[in-house]
């Protein structure tokens, strides 16, 4: 919203972290959350992997990650970091070659899962390729895929295991000299997931890459990356998040703002705050809603739009929101600017109207913004 006071009572105070580089990305420290999402074409088709890129890029994307499983991918992955209009984070397990090929290549960073990716030598040789070509590193520890020795030292995978494992490999890459790095500690499960992100939260000061891996179908999958990404997000943990979705990737980006936004913590596009519909309804708002987040997918300027089917909440919603529009009688309904009663429209022209309405507020912020910055 834009033009409601700040209410402390809604103020996140984010953990203070390091902050690194991911390509042009800062993470960590004062930098916005990031979000990130990965593709899932085959790599070696490169103009299928940029185009995917691209629109998830368009749907705001910061960071894009690219599996790198064999030597076809990292040859692929040159033309298609030259390609995106993103840094790339280059997905590594199991062979390290494929992380200093990647760097190579010129990705912006390098995945590793530290229970498959060996022992300290390739460890090494992979910090030397991350230092040569300007790489950062996410270390990713997965619940499913942790080290034997801790596996056998606690039995299953618990967050002190996954904990331990990440701070082993953040003292891997301290002994070599480089702390251009974050860390993710990532389950399918939340509540494993959520005490492992705390104790890790605590026990070091780098970025933290935040998932809940695994998480499901867009739907299923959605609400537990709410859960749980969110619950970490209002305690002041994260720096930068992926929503795991069986899902077309660009879903994972518009999830992912939806959390940030529902939080407060990053703003992009328009936010419609609108009913559930009921027999008191003015018009059909759910065909309604649906139009309008078609419509106004393009914008990128933040801001709000309530759309209510009849009287009851529609007036006090519209106070809270930039443009408003609440269903009357006789096939009409008003609409609000900036919180004001401004005029009556007939529902048969209000989605396009909405959407003119939108437009021309985006502009007007557009300009005042670029005028403030001059």
């Amino acid at each position: 919203m834009t033009h409601n006071p700040v209410r402390p009572w809604r103020n996140i105070q984010r953990r203070p972290s390091r902050q690194i580089r991911v390509g042009k990305v800062l993470v960590g420290g004062d930098a916005p959350i990031s979000v990130q999402t990965m593709t899932n074409t085959i790599t070696s088709d490169v103009a299928a992997t940029i185009e995917q890129i691209q629109r998830c890029a368009v749907a705001g994307a910061d960071i894009v990650r690219v599996s790198t499983p064999d030597e076809d991918s990292t040859r692929a992955l040159k033309e298609i970091v030259a390609e995106s209009p993103v840094p790339i984070v280059a997905d590594i397990h199991f062979h390290y070659k494929r992380a200093i090929e990647a760097a190579e290549a010129g990705a912006a960073c390098l995945r590793i899962n530290p229970g498959n990716i060996g022992d300290a030598k390739r460890v090494a040789e992979v910090v030397k390729a991350a230092k040569d070509h300007g790489c950062s590193i996410r270390i990713g520890v997965n619940a499913g895929s942790l080290e034997k020795h801790l596996l056998e030292k606690y039995g299953e995978p618990c967050p002190e295991a996954m904990v331990e494992s990440g701070l082993d490999h953040i003292k891997l890459l301290q002994d070599n000299d480089f702390h251009e790095f974050k860390i993710s500690v990532k389950a399918s499960d939340v509540f494993l997931a959520a005490a492992a992100y705390q104790q890790l939260a605590d026990a070091t000061d780098a970025p933290i890459h935040l998932g809940i891996t695994e998480a499901g179908g867009l739907m299923s999958g959605t609400v537990k990356s709410a859960i749980g990404l969110g619950n970490l997000l209002w305690m002041g943990i994260g720096d930068t998040i992926r929503v795991s979705l069986s899902a077309d990737p660009v879903e994972e980006v518009k999830v992912g703002y939806e959390i940030l936004k529902s939080l407060g913590l990053r703003h992009r596009g328009v936010t419609i705050i609108s009913c559930p519909s009921c027999a008191r309804q003015g018009f059909d708002v759910i065909k309604t809603v649906a139009a309008l987040e078609d419509r106004l997918a393009h914008i990128t300027t933040s801001m709000s739009l309530s759309i209510i089917g009849c009287v009851v909440n529609g007036p006090g919603e519209a106070l809270m929101t930039d443009i408003g529009f609440t269903g009357g009688g006789a096939g009409k309904g008003m609409v609000y600017l900036a919180g004001k009663q401004d005029h009556t429209l007939s529902n048969d022209r209000m989605i396009d109207h909405i959407v003119d309405l939108v437009e021309r507020k985006a502009a007007e912020i557009e300009a005042a913004e670029k005028l403030a910055a001059e």
